[in-house]
């Protein structure tokens, strides 16, 4: 067995400095505030204090709990800032704070996330100054709440399909809102059914009998005293498994009718006489221009998805780290949890892949708050990569790690087992997982074509290796040969080279059988699946790989390699692909098995050092993370 001893034996600021990257003092100081507050509930538990939402209240409780919270944060300068200023600071800045909120609560930071990010980012993007003139600095002082209806009950991920429909009235210079049928009714608002005030309305828009697509409109939805405006129904959505701190609710309009003014015109307006006018005139391109700002809700989730996981694994790495279950011989103590390769097995190749997620997001973000018009095509990519393969990845550790806890895992209290119903809805929000993967493998479809159409070399996405001969990997592995970045790196772009020209190969017999492009994607669903995960991993390897070459020779960079490379392996042994379509022999796979648990045998002795590094104060853990017994204990009970 290993040792028990912890070893420190590099830097955990500087590694939580690479973790965390940046406005590590602001994610400190809003830490400090929830910690400190009475209204985030904070509660003694042995010797500790603990601090997250009490799920046991009613869901009309929660419900007012997360508002008072807002307003808490609000009133102590939180989102200052947020809306009024822009620039990558700006943004970076109000990531931080987000991803600090989403640890403490997911119904807190999916009302922020509905009021700033969602109707705060479409008034700024969608809208032209005559709407940041009006609505910004009342929508960054919350003085008025706003919500984000694009999602229907009969359409989610395909936004194009939504049937709310909106005409032009020139004679009143006003538009008219309906919903025409019951699949219209505006489903999942975050904020509606009870405290939002108004409305970003998402609608095609029909003018002179031609409909123009899917446009963006505001609308107030309920007066100042709350009351609900004419011509709008509202409703509950009711009980959730998880998010019952946010009152989702559904919308219906009954011809309302909004000023010409509240429609959202940096893409698109129509004058006053009812003429149609927008400077793209392809409807697809359109539609793309417009959809292409809602990126940062991506962006948002599948970064704040690694920090839950960060919490799941701190919670259940610690408990492993002093729980002790059998003994090996006679007489001997129990041996603890982590020191059985088993429970390494379970829990270490998450951490690996944990950190290894954690770079690749650092990366997503960097690119974002660089955004331009030549960057948008990448950035929706490489987004809708990650916020799939993150998100699974969270609900993966959440599992592992409530299972890992055994019985304690189960108390609400441990928050490991709660949090996987509180972040279940990530998989499918802002895009359902499967879907953004078939994104992801139309892109790289498109790309491939273009480069035989243009006779020109692949350029970005990480497709340059394309251009290069196909690599060669040794017929007979070792684990010494397997530690190489660059046989890790060869393995994965064989993969996805062989995956995409399947892929393409697939689609393009489809349509020579005479089905249409869309339906012969659809066919080739299995392959898509496959190269969208092989994209997915080879932008996780190599954005750790690039973490770790900026890092100086010694302890630091040793660990990072060791995590990069138990990441790498794991997906070889893990993913079936690499088994199926040959990449990997059944002897290597055997040799990648065995190399699995001696990486995890190294990295033990490093666990504690590498869950204190994600920075997460002690309070937004839990009791079974440090002495369980004194949390359990008689005297526990009675305080």
């Amino acid at each position: 067995m290993a040792s028990q001893e912890e070893m420190i034996t590099f830097d955990t600021k500087e590694m939580r400095s690479l973790l965390d990257m940046h406005n590590i003092e602001d994610r400190d100081s809003l830490y400090n505030l929830i910690i400190q507050s009475s209204v985030f509930n904070p509660r003694k538990i042995g010797s500790r204090i603990f601090v997250s939402p009490d799920y046991n209240e009613t869901m009309e409780q929660q419900r007012e709990l997360t508002m008072k919270r807002m307003h808490y944060l609000v009133d102590h300068g939180v989102f200052r800032w947020w809306i009024t200023e822009g620039g990558a600071a700006v943004e970076l800045r109000r990531m931080a704070l987000n991803e600090v909120v989403q640890m403490y609560d997911h119904s807190l930071a999916v009302m922020l996330g509905a009021h700033y990010f969602l109707w705060g980012g479409a008034i700024q993007f969608f809208g032209t100054k005559r709407h940041h003139d009006k609505w910004l600095k009342i929508t960054e002082d919350y003085s008025m709440k706003g919500c984000f209806a694009m999602t229907e009950l009969g359409h989610g991920s395909n936004v194009r399909g939504i049937e709310t429909v909106t005409t032009y009235d020139p004679s009143a210079k006003e538009f008219i809102i309906n919903t025409p049928c019951e699949s219209a009714q505006k489903y999942w608002i975050g904020g509606a059914a009870k405290h939002a005030t108004h409305t970003i309305v998402f609608s095609q828009l029909h003018i002179n009998g031609k409909d123009e697509g899917v446009h963006a409109f505001i609308v107030q939805i309920r007066d100042e005293d709350g009351n609900v405006c004419p011509n709008i129904r509202i409703a509950d959505c009711g009980h959730k498994i998880g998010l019952n701190g946010v009152d989702n609710g559904r919308i219906w309009f009954d011809n309302v009718r909004i000023p010409r003014e509240n429609l959202l015109n940096s893409v698109a307006d129509v004058s006053p006489d009812g003429q149609y006018l927008s400077a793209i005139k392809d409807p697809v391109q359109r539609f793309a221009a417009f959809l292409a700002p809602l990126t940062s809700g991506r962006v948002n989730i599948a970064v704040s998805s690694i920090y839950v996981a960060k919490v799941g694994l701190a919670t259940a790495l610690r408990y492993a780290l002093s729980r002790r279950a059998f003994s090996l011989a006679p007489n001997e103590p129990e041996v603890l949890l982590l020191d059985y390769p088993s429970h390494q097995r379970r829990l270490l190749p998450l951490l690996a892949k944990t950190y290894a997620m954690s770079f690749a997001g650092n990366y997503l973000k960097s690119i974002y708050v660089k955004r331009s018009p030549e960057t948008n095509k990448t950035i929706h990519v490489v987004s809708s990569a990650l916020k799939a393969m993150l998100t699974w990845h969270n609900m993966q550790t959440l599992q592992e790690c409530r299972e890992a806890c055994g019985g304690q895992g189960l108390k609400t209290e441990n928050r490991v087992g709660h949090l996987k119903g509180e972040y279940d809805v990530q998989l499918t929000f802002e895009g359902d997982n499967n879907v953004l993967m078939q994104q992801v493998s139309k892109a790289l479809f498109g790309e491939y074509l273009a480069t035989q159409k243009q006779n020109r070399p692949f350029k970005g996405l990480w497709l340059e290796h394309m251009n290069d001969p196909s690599p060669v990997i040794p017929a007979q592995l070792t684990g010494s040969i397997l530690r190489s970045s660059q046989i890790q790196t060869d393995i994965f772009y064989l993969r996805e080279r062989d995956l995409l020209k399947r892929f393409v190969a697939e689609v393009s017999a489809h349509q020579k059988q005479g089905r249409n492009k869309e339906y012969a994607f659809a066919l080739a669903y299995q392959l898509a699946e496959d190269l969208g995960r092989a994209f997915a991993d080879k932008a996780i390897l190599l954005t750790s790989i690039e973490a770790e070459a900026n890092v100086a020779a010694g302890p630091l960079k040793d660990v990072l390699a060791l995590l990069r490379t138990l990441y790498a392996l794991v997906v070889l042994e893990e993913d079936a692909s690499f088994l199926r379509y040959g990449y990997l022999s059944v002897e290597n796979a055997a040799v990648v098995r065995k190399e699995v648990m001696k990486l995890c045998s190294e990295l033990r002795p490093h666990t504690l050092a590498l869950v204190s590094s994600f920075g997460i104060p002690d309070a937004f853990l839990s009791p079974i993370a440090f002495d369980w017994i004194e949390a359990n204990s008689w005297s526990s009970v009675q305080q």
